[in-house]
């Protein structure tokens, strides 16, 4: 649990995130139209509520799977080393492939994970991020598609914690520390 107390506000509404899920996954059918089966890869535990959504949205033949890469733990800042916590159960050398992230922040995880997947030749390798933070990168990383830009704020909801807490709200909010 959070040892100081805080206040969550919100920044993106649940209505303007599926919305927003629609038109994205219009352009990602687009971009695949000609797959036999798109594996769509969630970063754990951030992306769940994202990835859930999209692939409802997403009008292919799709295979879902997931890694989990830690750089945070409970803490609000990255520690800039990646580890990989969980792989994929499945090849994807010569597949299509989207990777789906919860935000980019220092575009350390995504960056790893990319290359990690990249090693494995799939056919297109394609990346979107609900979130992006661009003030806060410190790795290149310019991913296919991207929700929503925001500022240098701490967010949770949406499947987004802090300190695992907050993840089941249906909006994207902001936290202020009380004093």
């Amino acid at each position: 649990m959070p040892k100081r107390p805080y206040v969550i506000e919100e920044m993106i509404s649940a209505k303007a995130i599926a919305a927003r899920i629609e038109e994205l996954s219009r352009e990602i059918a687009e971009e695949f139209e000609d797959t036999d089966k798109l594996v769509v890869v969630g970063l754990l535990r951030g992306s769940f509520v994202f990835i859930a959504d999209l692939v409802r949205e997403l009008d292919l033949p799709i295979e879902v799977d997931f890694i989990e890469a830690s750089s945070y733990g409970d803490s609000m800042e990255s520690s800039r080393e990646v580890r990989i916590l969980k792989d994929l159960r499945g090849a994807i050398e010569g597949r299509d492939v989207l990777v789906v992230e919860d935000i980019i922040d220092t575009g350390h995880t995504l960056n790893h994970v990319t290359n990690l997947l990249l090693s494995r030749e799939p056919a297109r390798l394609k990346t979107i991020a609900l979130l992006n933070k661009p003030s806060r990168r410190e790795v290149e990383f310019v991913a296919d598609w991207i929700g929503f830009e925001i500022p240098d704020e701490f967010v949770v909801g949406y499947g987004i914690d802090f300190a695992q807490r907050n993840r089941n709200l249906p909006f994207i909010g902001k936290v202020s520390f009380v004093e």
